[in-house]
């Protein structure tokens, strides 16, 4: 499997993301990363209807599932329609993010392994900055100070892995349970940040 850890990453856009894809591709490739792009390029066919948003989303969501990739970028003009398309894979954890606490929260809690941008309302200097708070941590970082955060977060990951919905009906939808945490919800104390780890950009 390609990893964040060996600056890895798959990433694709339709053509309404392409614009803010290639920004963020640039932007990563000068820091190092090795991007593989599955969707639109500078030289794609409009009339290619393989690469319709769904098509792309699926074809990234089969990547993950296959294991052949940890976490990916994608891009659409909304971002929602192409973070449907890859949720229909198994094993998909996706999320469509406009700010940067949003991007952090993705990994870090709900352990989001396709992370989603909409060109159409994030700015590139923004869609920069989301890509940095997904890559550059990882499921349960910064928040220590909450008790069980990552138990209570990896109990939904592992439920929703496991969910069968012709088991889940019969169960009278009921999910059956993998573990059980306590569901209180904290304030952040003072002096941390709502996005404690990220790393410094390169000039």
């Amino acid at each position: 499997m390609k990893t964040v850890a060996d600056k890895q990453i798959l990433m694709a856009a339709d053509f309404a993301g392409y614009p803010l894809k290639e920004e963020i591709k640039a932007y990563l490739e000068k820091k190092g990363w090795t991007v593989t792009d599955v969707g639109v390029k500078a030289d794609s066919d409009p009339d290619d209807t393989e690469l319709m948003f769904h098509r792309i989303g699926l074809r990234v969501g089969a990547y993950i599932a296959e294991k052949e990739f940890e976490r990916a970028l994608i891009f659409c003009g909304t971002g929602m329609g192409i973070h449907i398309a890859a949720s229909k894979c198994p094993g998909v954890h996706a999320g469509v993010v406009e700010s940067v606490p949003a991007a952090f929260r993705a990994i870090t809690g709900n352990g989001v392994n396709v992370l989603a941008m909409g060109a159409f309302y994030v700015t590139p200097e923004l869609g920069k900055q989301c890509a940095d708070a997904f890559l550059y941590n990882n499921f349960g970082s910064g928040w220590e100070w909450w008790p069980d955060f990552d138990k209570f977060h990896q109990i939904a990951i592992d439920e929703l892995n496991a969910f069968n919905y012709e088991e889940y009906k019969a169960n009278g939808f009921k999910v059956k349970h993998l573990g059980d945490c306590h569901c209180e919800l904290y304030d952040r104390p003072e002096g941390f940040s709502s996005v404690p780890l990220m790393e410094k950009r390169e000039k």
